[in-house]
């Protein structure tokens, strides 16, 4: 059992339930359990032809959509990254922050990911614990 577990949200693909109840299976009496969910800014070029204040908007938008996906849920730390890669943002999360466990899903590669990489297959190649996919 795990004492530290990451679960990491994707909030726009419906695999929360599936990863919380994960989470709650492999966490050790006591542990702790943060829900996490990466919010990628729109590019800095892009930026250039949005009006103002939509990277902010956007920010705002993930951190109420992660509050209202965790109501309700007791005992689990909600957190807001912001970064262009999910994948580096929850691998240096949890190799900084004592994490035992990541738990996230991955979705059946295709040809983006055999060329790009996925999410889950950067976390499992450099996360320094233990890492629970789920497919999708």
């Amino acid at each position: 059992m795990y004492s530290n577990i990451l679960v990491a949200l994707s909030l726009e693909h419906g695999i929360s339930e599936q990863a919380l109840a994960a989470a709650r299976a492999l966490s050790s009496e006591g542990g702790k359990i943060t829900a996490v969910h990466v919010h990628e800014p729109p590019n800095k070029q892009i930026m250039y032809y949005m009006d103002e204040g939509v990277s902010e908007k956007s920010y705002n938008k993930a951190k109420s959509s992660l509050a209202e996906r965790l109501r309700g849920e007791t005992g689990v730390i909600p957190l807001l990254l912001e970064s262009q890669s999910a994948g580096r943002a929850i691998t240096e999360f949890a190799n900084n922050n004592g994490i035992d466990c990541i738990v996230l899903a991955s979705h059946r590669p295709g040809m983006k990911e055999f060329f790009l990489g996925s999410t889950a297959a950067l976390v499992v190649r450099h996360a320094h614990c233990t890492v629970h996919v789920l497919r999708l």
